[in-house]
């Protein structure tokens, strides 16, 4: 038997308290429910004979699917119903109580303790609300899996599963291979570390559809290299694969909603070690493109690989060219860990993106490409730098240094982002994070959702 669970607004809540029996009224005022909930409290009704058969649950306005997370922590384990008209989309309902179970728990001996589960919603869009799961479900676990689980040749096995259940077509360059394939910039960086560096590349839909490229920052374990990370530092690095299993969760949606494009995804995958082989500071390293780059860093390795990476993705003038990557310190200090920074060449681009993110409750930021800031990425010695002096700045150096090798004319979106929460929250564990990808979703089914089943 499900119990009925009744989800009023703060607005709405007091005229409901007062249509209820005196017996619910006093309990209420008893558990410390009324005069007014918080956003997200919830509590069970007992009827006279002590039984369950309801709860009712407060949520705030412009409701999200945290809300929805913070009723589901709430309550104890039982199914749920929603009584009555409550939500204005139930999907976003759903998401949220679904997510609210999340535990990366492939390393667990024990399973965790039963949770509280929702009825779907009448009216729910069951296949959407799963695409979504899966695809948030897939960047947390991927950037959760610690890197002697998650190598470059790990990660390519994940895109090869994702290829192979959407009929997507992948190919990887391994190695020496990536030299003779002219990708020398991720070869560089990745060449001192024992499992060997790759770039991977999917492809999916008709040649005639618009192009939608993805990239994603794949460094797998970022030791920093001989310009070495402190311990504190080193700590989370296994996360420094974020960029690359966001684009692998985008692709999860756009293949699975079918959306009318012609996607690729390609993702530079390397690990940053030390090694009498690795990168040194002070080296100057070939890019595809055709620049130089002098490392002035080995920590900011980050731009180097990507670098290759949005060269060949604009050689093919994509109508939509769009890099994740976990790419600067200095975003985390301007914006926190909770907002990416978003870079975007085309105002009318940056608009329509952060509208969606607005209208999906999931946050960005945009920061300006400045140009009076592009001097700093030249080098004396080079054409660019990897490390411009000062520390102003940084997340605009970067992608101002990124911006070289997209090129005039092609629309592009640049986000720099956490890719992990710091602590927990209903709905999200302290770990791996989906950052904007429900907001981007949102613009591409925008743009080319006519293709949908």
């Amino acid at each position: 038997m499900t119990i009925a669970l009744t989800v009023l607004g703060r607005d709405r809540f007091p005229a409901w308290v007062k249509r209820q029996p005196a017996r619910v009224r006093r309990w209420l005022e008893a558990a410390g429910f009324v005069p007014e909930p918080e956003a997200g409290a919830a509590i069970l009704i007992p009827e006279e004979d002590g039984s369950i058969k309801r709860a009712v649950a407060c949520l705030g306005e412009n409701a999200g699917p945290w809300d929805w997370a913070a009723i589901a922590a709430r309550l104890p384990a039982g199914i749920y119903h929603l009584d009555g008209p409550v939500a204005p989309d139930s999907e976003t309902a759903a998401l949220g109580w679904r997510l609210a179970a999340y535990r990366f728990g492939r390393y667990k001996t024990s399973a965790g303790k039963p949770l509280a589960e929702l009825a779907w919603p009448a009216g729910c869009d069951r296949d959407a609300v799963l695409r979504l799961e899966g695809a948030i479900i897939l960047v947390r676990d991927l950037i959760n899996t610690p890197a002697e689980d998650m190598g470059p040749g790990d990660l390519a096995g994940a895109a090869r599963n994702l290829a192979r259940r959407h009929k997507a077509r992948l190919s990887v360059i391994e190695g020496e291979a990536l030299l003779t394939g002219n990708y020398p910039a991720i070869h560089a960086v990745g060449r001192g570390a024992v499992r060997q560096p790759a770039l991977i590349d999917l492809r999916w839909g008709p040649e005639t559809a618009p192009r939608v490229t993805l990239v994603g920052k794949g460094v797998c374990f970022d030791s920093g290299g001989y310009d070495l990370k402190t311990a504190e530092g080193m700590r989370l690095m296994k996360k420094d694969m974020g960029g690359a299993a966001h684009v692998l969760g985008l692709a999860s949606l756009v293949m699975g909603a079918k959306l009318k494009v012609r996607l690729r995804v390609l993702i530079p995958a390397v690990e940053n070690m030390v090694s009498g082989n690795a990168l040194r500071p002070g080296d100057v390293v070939r890019t595809r493109k055709g620049p130089t780059v002098e490392i002035g860093n080995t920590d900011a390795e980050g731009r180097v690989i990507l670098a290759d990476a949005l060269a060949e993705a604009a050689r093919e003038q994509p109508e939509l060219l769009v890099d994740f990557a976990t790419l600067t310190g200095a975003a985390r200090i301007a914006l926190g860990t909770d907002i990416p920074a978003l870079f975007c060449n085309d105002d009318s681009l940056a608009g329509d993106l952060l509208a969606c993110s607005a209208a999906e409750g999931d946050p960005l930021w945009r920061l300006p490409l400045w140009p009076g800031y592009a001097k700093q990425v030249e080098s004396k010695v080079a054409d660019l730098t990897n490390n411009p002096d000062g520390s102003y700045g940084g997340a605009i150096t970067a992608a101002l240094f990124l911006q070289r090798f997209v090129g005039p004319g092609i629309p592009w979106v640049h986000l720099d982002l956490m890719a992990w929460n710091t602590s927990a929250r209903p709905g999200r564990p302290e770990g791996g994070e989906a950052q904007a990808l429900r907001a981007l979703f949102a613009l591409l089914e925008t743009k080319f959702g006519d293709g949908r089943n």
